[in-house]
């Protein structure tokens, strides 16, 4: 039955990302993993069960006949983490079953659920997520169906609508800023702190293929770090000022409260080159000086003007949920004709093999002596009728059952 889905989710809309990890399943991964949720579905009497855990996110998905009302609810969660505090918590798991179920899993795939809507990785998660649990006997035919439907809704909304376009993310929109100054892959690039922003940036770096980059930061190990993501060169800040290689990119975040990049330093590292530069300030307070963009031929790129842009193309991307949700729409109808008639083949699976069994007893032991006495001529003919029979009778059963779904 369609209201046997049912899904508990805990997710950035409801609580803190703190709040959320109290739902997931701790320490727990590969072998360990599949132990507790195949002990989660045994205690619990659960007939599928789909587990998926991202950084805004803790969905359980299920196939069962069991209500899951509140006390299932914090008996679950408490054999999940026997720490948590219920009271205060169980407010917030949302309870989605039968067709908001659906509706929602199909959300979550076309990321409109998501914190950001539009980004591509939660279709990713998903799918990993339902092979390993596939993989592991955790989910069955029922869940197969609603999965398959997910996946396909999922690229139907990227394909179909425009909710992907246009880039949120600050770094995405740097490296956009970037790929339109047109820099050939010898340019020079100067990278200025060696935190999470900027091995993101090394990542694009790194795919974009330029080859020479050099990567400046207070620990000389994180610079490493980051520079081995790209093959760059690794300095400790401190060498900064000695720098001679020159640059045309200088991308710049560091946690520092001031202006790490003065006039006198930039003029330094320009290196008598008199070339306009693209600077990219991805810090807050800004770290390169006020004075470097009045004074020097710069393209300058800052955090507040990337932001502004990150909210204009996040509302671009608003006003195409509503095409997904109708897209949605149209795929639960197209799902309650596929389940339906999913449940009659495997009402109907064992029809052709009893059949066959009552004609195989007509033969052997009804009328076995009969046949016994027909010459071989109208034996071979009472056979074919019998034979011609099992599968016209075969076929009646299912061709009504698929004009019943009709």
């Amino acid at each position: 039955m369609i209201q046997y889905y049912q899904i508990l989710a805990i997710t950035h809309r409801q609580t803190s990302l703190e709040n959320i990890g109290k739902f997931v399943i701790p320490d727990a991964e590969g072998e360990v993993l599949r132990n507790r949720l195949e002990e989660l579905k045994a205690k619990f009497g659960i007939e599928e069960l789909f587990y998926l855990s991202t950084c805004n996110r803790v969905m359980y998905v299920v196939y069962s006949d069991k209500i899951l009302d509140n006390t299932f609810r914090e008996q679950f969660f408490k054999e999940i983490n026997p720490a948590i505090d219920y009271e205060q918590l169980g407010s917030k798991i949302k309870h989605f079953h039968g067709d908001d179920a659906l509706k929602h899993l199909l959300q979550v795939a076309g990321s409109i659920d998501s914190m950001v809507v539009g980004e591509r990785e939660i279709l990713r998660q998903l799918r990993e997520s339902y092979d390993r649990c596939a993989g592991w006997k955790l989910t069955g035919d029922n869940l197969r169906l609603a999965f398959r439907l997910a996946i396909e809704s999922g690229k139907k909304i990227y394909a179909q609508t425009k909710i992907g376009e246009k880039p949120v993310s600050i770094v995405s929109l740097a490296v956009q800023k970037l790929r339109e100054a047109h820099l050939p892959k010898t340019s020079r690039i100067l990278i200025v702190g060696a935190g999470q922003t900027n091995r993101l940036v090394a990542k694009f770096l790194k795919k974009m293929s330029f080859t020479k980059i050099s990567v400046f930061n207070r620990s000389f190990e994180k610079a490493r770090q980051v520079a081995s993501i790209m093959g760059a060169d690794a300095f400790p800040l401190s060498e900064l000022i000695k720098f001679e290689g020159g640059f045309d990119c200088m991308i710049v975040c560091t946690g520092s409260t001031k202006s790490i990049i003065s006039p006198d330093l930039y003029q330094k590292l320009l290196n008598g080159d008199i070339q306009q530069k693209l600077v990219i300030d991805l810090s807050i307070p800004y770290n390169v000086s006020e004075e470097v963009v009045q004074k020097f031929p710069v393209n300058y790129i800052e955090i507040e003007g990337l932001k502004a842009l990150a909210h204009e193309n996040h509302n671009f991307r608003k006003l195409e949920v509503t095409k997904a949700n109708q897209l949605i729409a149209k795929q639960l109808m197209k799902f309650q004709e596929t389940y339906q008639h999913r449940q009659i083949v495997k009402a109907m699976k064992d029809v052709p093999a009893e059949i066959k069994a009552i004609k195989q007893k007509a033969i052997d032991e009804v009328f076995h002596q009969d046949l016994a006495d027909m010459d071989e001529e109208t034996r071979d003919l009472f056979k074919k009728m019998l034979n011609y029979m099992e599968k016209k009778c075969i076929g009646i059963p299912m061709r009504a059952a698929k004009e019943a779904v009709l």
